[in-house]
């Protein structure tokens, strides 16, 4: 199924009306020893969920009101098998793994229907024997269609597979070796289009004694050609504080949003757009800075602009359709620190470290394709958690081709208001409280929900080893 990617920003101007949203939950599902889990989506009215144990796959399938119908163990390779993905679409989806056969190890695919009825396997790829177990890192098309499986030897070697996963083919097969790639510190990211392009990104000479030299360096293998197309990109004598790379399938080419730092990249001072074109062999990059009520907003007090902003992340961009993007950015941060001991006394080497997680205010800039400003806004929140990772923190982007709705915590305890913002096309928004889990039992994970559809969100609540699944109907 292909989620709505590309915004058009007029449909954003029209009155936004608070819907009244219709909310179902599941029982709990004790997750027995397992690995993993995951909500595979919804196909003809079915709900599947997939628990990865050390010895087994399940899959259990629940109905429109979230009732379980049945479960079922699938029948993998039993030679340790290690689900890597599972894919949805309309009418079927499809499970990636790894197994080990006689010393080799193979990657395989599973096509399976609604029921969780093998409809066709396919052997991806056999890596033959290795003296290491790789660690895959799978990316995914816009439109789900395609994959790449990847994987970095030796802090230099890039190896990588693209298959098809609706026609069960693989694209094609390579392996690169960047020249003095240092994988620790110059990557950054790994791109899929539709077509079954792949790119990765690399952050050269981003240091300030070399700010001079400072580039990006972005490796494309096009499926047309089967060759690599390298670019390079001067970032104009001024240190990247963050960046988040994207293909835009409407538009042909590559973009890429992020925020820059003049000296320090402790901070940044500004937001950039970037635009490689398909085929042209130039790029338009744009930077712009700060101004100074947008900084003391954002840090919550007037200070000096040259100061920049602290602790900011780029979380996603998302792609206009006239080539421009919206760049969603959030504050972010974690602490560390020592739990203090009983007495108070003693110095105790057993006390652990204990982690405070941060998740504070949304700012999304609005990006014309020609690199200049649009409009900027900033979404207020404040999230914080001890010891959990974050996981139930930050927020769930959820679109259609007129409207962001950014749902997320307003804190992070069990019983707690979930709100949203509505955000117009012109950056006004609206904010609304759309749930209460005061006696529901709920603590909902929003970085790990699934859009099923342009009107509905399926959103996994966790507690003490139990899950429940919550379909949120808009």
């Amino acid at each position: 199924m292909t989620m709505f990617k590309y915004l058009i920003i007029p449909l954003l101007l029209l009155p936004t009306f608070l819907i009244a949203q219709e909310i179902t939950v599941s029982e709990e599902i004790p997750l027995r020893n397992a690995v993993s889990y995951e909500l595979v989506g919804k196909l003809k009215n079915r709900v599947l969920f997939l628990q990865d144990r050390p010895t087994e796959v399940e899959v259990q399938g629940f109905n429109e009101a979230l009732r379980e119908i049945w479960s079922k163990e699938l029948e993998l390779d039993k030679r340790q098998p290690k689900v890597l993905s599972v894919i949805w679409s309309k009418d079927d989806w499809t499970v990636v793994y790894r197994y080990r056969h006689k010393g080799q190890t193979i990657l395989k695919a599973h096509k399976y229907d609604a029921g969780a009825s093998l409809i066709d396997s396919v052997t991806i790829k056999n890596y033959g024997v290795l003296f290491f177990t790789p660690d895959f890192e799978i990316i995914r098309s816009e439109d789900r269609s395609k994959i790449c499986i990847y994987q970095i030897e030796k802090i230099k070697n890039i190896r990588a597979v693209t298959y098809d996963v609706e026609k069960m083919e693989v694209l094609w097969d390579t392996t690169t070796s960047p020249d003095d790639m240092d994988f620790n510190l110059e990557f950054l990211q790994a791109i899929i289009n539709n077509n079954g392009d792949f790119a990765f990104m690399l952050n050269k000479d981003n240091f300030r004694s070399k700010r001079k030299e400072h580039h990006y360096e972005v490796h494309e293998f096009r499926t047309d050609t089967k060759n690599w197309q390298i670019n390079k990109v001067s970032l104009n004598d001024l240190l990247t504080y963050d960046v988040f790379f994207d293909y835009d399938n409407l538009n042909g080419g590559i973009v890429a949003g992020g925020l820059y730092s003049e000296k320090n990249l402790a901070r940044s001072n500004g937001f950039f757009y970037l635009n490689i074109p398909r085929n042209s062999g130039e790029y338009l990059l744009n930077f712009q800075e700060f101004d100074q009520d947008f900084v003391s907003d954002i840090a919550g007090k007037e200070i000096d602009k040259s100061k920049g902003i602290l602790e900011a992340t780029i979380q996603d961009i998302v792609l206009r359709r006239d080539g421009g993007i919206l760049l969603i950015g959030e504050k972010n941060r974690q602490l560390e620190r020592r739990s203090a001991s009983g007495s108070g006394r003693y110095y105790d080497l057993t006390r652990r470290f204990m982690v405070d997680y941060y998740f504070d205010d949304l700012f999304v800039i609005s990006i014309h394709p020609t690199g200049e400003t649009h409009w900027k806004t900033i979404l207020p929140k404040k999230q914080f958690s001890q010891d959990d990772n974050g996981i139930y923190s930050s927020f769930f982007l959820f679109k259609t081709p007129s409207s962001l709705k950014f749902l997320f915590n307003d804190e992070i305890k069990n019983e707690n208001t979930v709100s949203e913002y509505i955000l117009k096309g012109n950056g006004d928004y609206e904010r609304n409280s759309i749930l209460n889990t005061e006696n529901l039992e709920l603590k909902l994970r929003f970085r790990d929900a699934v859009q099923i559809s342009n009107s509905s969100l399926l959103i996994p609540s966790e507690k003490k080893n139990r899950v429940k699944m919550v379909v949120l109907e808009y």
